[in-house]
């Protein structure tokens, strides 16, 4: 298939249209405008609804409505603007709607800088609304795979009945890469005979809440998303592993980070430093047993987490899996300032000293 150049925000919007995305509700917020704006001019072309909302608070609330009636609703913003949604998302996991949501993260807290962050992370990997709920949260690192996963993250919301976010920081959002518009994986999707859409040749129509008054009822249908998350768990998991096969040091990162690791691995290479990466593809379900297997082999000496965030959140997880086998250390920024390949050169470095 010949390539072709897309900015990052634009090509989110035209993956959604192509994976059938019949509503889009939103609000422009930097660095992800271009989402809400290619999609107000090219959705209805293709049939599809779109709505510029008076907030985000309004754009999540109309998701649950039209996911609740059987259409693919779709929704995006960055960082502050999906702290609004929380109280959304929570309410489409409760009810078990399937949405998609685009986070193209800002720094932060608060309203931060427009520059790129990754300090969205326990956001969505905990779930910032409220009660236990998951939602699957998957994280590119380049344009091709943006386009990829957002496709793929609507077929993912039907199988399950449940959110998905894809997850990429600002500066994926506003690049420009060479991509191929290629066919995702199909799934066997179980038809919407679930949706409030009328009676549809039923005898009563059906009704969608996230509202259950009686404990023992309201337990029940926590323990049966429980078990939809545990298959999730099994079934979705992803991560990727480069040149771990002989590393003596390990570095771990996802999104841009996880691209400028390439170049320190190469660097390291060369002055004969066995360097490797682990990237999480999929930030929740975490990649936790095979980060434990791997940072269990004799030659992984030592381990470096790389964020764009100043405390580190994926490094939690990065300890859970280690689970205190190999020493871990940590290297952010935040403000939109990057981690470098020379920084990272550094701590290779160091660390082979250290336990050696």
């Amino acid at each position: 298939m010949a390539k072709e150049l897309w900015k990052g925000n634009e090509a989110i919007a035209e993956a959604a249209i192509r994976a059938g995305c019949d509503c889009f509700f939103g609000y422009p917020i930097t660095p992800q405008s271009e989402v809400p704006e290619y999609m107000s001019v090219h959705l209805p072309k293709a049939g599809g609804v779109f709505v510029q909302s008076e907030s985000e608070v309004a754009a999540i609330n109309m998701v649950y409505g039209a996911a609740g009636a059987g259409m693919r609703a779709m929704t995006s913003s960055s960082s502050p603007g999906i702290s609004l949604k929380q109280e959304g998302i929570t309410y489409l996991a409760g009810a078990e709607l399937p949405a998609v949501i685009i986070n193209c993260m800002r720094g932060g807290p608060g309203l931060g800088t427009i520059q790129p962050g990754q300090g969205d992370y326990f956001q969505a990997t905990r779930g910032g609304g409220n009660g236990d709920y998951r939602t699957v949260v998957l994280a590119p690192s380049n344009v091709q795979e943006t386009v990829d996963f957002v496709q793929e993250a609507f077929d993912i919301a039907d199988l399950y009945r449940n959110p998905v976010m894809v997850l990429c920081d600002g500066l994926i959002g506003q690049m420009m890469e060479p991509i191929e518009w290629r066919p995702v994986p199909k799934r066997d999707l179980p038809p919407k005979d679930w949706a409030a859409n009328g009676r549809m040749g039923r005898e009563n129509q059906n009704s969608i809440t996230s509202i259950f008054l009686d404990a023992e009822e309201c337990e029940a249908h926590n323990d049966r998303l429980t078990a939809k998350y545990a298959e999730m768990e099994e079934k979705e998991v992803r991560w990727e592993e480069i040149q771990c096969e002989d590393a003596e040091v390990l570095i771990t990162a996802y999104g841009t980070p996880a691209r400028i690791a390439l170049t320190a691995l190469e660097t390291l290479r060369a002055e004969g430093i066995k360097a490797g990466l682990f990237r999480p593809i999929t930030l929740w379900p975490f990649p936790e047993k095979a980060l434990h297997t791997l940072a269990g082999k004799d030659h992984i000496k030592a381990i470096l987490d790389v964020e764009m965030s100043t405390t580190g959140q994926m490094l939690d997880d990065v300890r859970l899996a280690v689970e205190g086998q190999k020493p871990i250390s940590y290297l952010g920024h935040a403000g939109g300032i990057m981690p470098t390949v020379e920084e990272m050169i550094e701590w290779a470095r160091e660390a082979l000293k250290e336990v050696k």
